[in-house]
């Protein structure tokens, strides 16, 4: 049975990649990010590519295959350019305000929510309803993002609540007499 490898992954000149006990380390501009590759996994590091290919032929392992390939392009990705999240506040009086590494959100509540960004995730707040999030790490921005988020969902009838800046709201019509 020849190996069969699955589309290569070009490594850019500014990352230094090295694998060692299944475990890539992906070194660059902006940190650095530790993938532990799944025992099914084989791996091939070039110069300046990394390909992957599976030890059998059972679907799972062709699908743990696919699935590392991805997330070894997300840390090359993320320790080079790094991964954007904008959350967009809706509401009158909600608001955002930055103070050291602590989000303060005002959403309505008796209470501000006070929440503590994780070392990995830098925030900016260029409005009081815009709030922009910067990691090298993709799984741990998608985290902040979506539990920031759950403090308030968007609601379907006035669209109040934190969203994605991406994100459509099905909006619904109000009670009719």
């Amino acid at each position: 049975m020849a190996k069969t490898f699955l589309k290569p992954i070009n490594i850019p000149s500014e990352v230094s990649l090295s694998c060692k006990d299944k475990s890539i380390l992906a070194k660059g501009k902006l940190g650095e990010l530790v993938l532990n590759v799944h025992s099914d996994v084989e791996l091939l590091i070039d110069d300046e590519k990394i390909s992957f290919s599976p030890s059998n032929e059972l679907p799972q392992t062709l699908a743990l295959t696919g699935t590392m390939r991805a997330l070894t392009k997300n840390i090359i990705e993320g320790v080079s350019v790094g991964f954007e999240r904008k959350l967009e506040i809706n509401g009158v009086g909600y608001r955002a305000k930055l103070s050291g590494n602590k989000l303060e959100l005002s959403l309505g509540f008796s209470h501000p929510v006070v929440y503590e960004l994780p070392q990995a995730v830098s925030a900016e707040v260029p409005s009081q309803t815009e709030i922009v999030l910067k990691s090298a790490d993709k799984q741990m921005i998608g985290q902040v993002a979506a539990e920031i988020r759950s403090f308030r969902p968007p609601e379907p009838y006035k669209g109040k609540g934190v969203r994605y800046s991406n994100e459509r709201i099905r909006r619904k019509e109000s009670k009719k007499a």
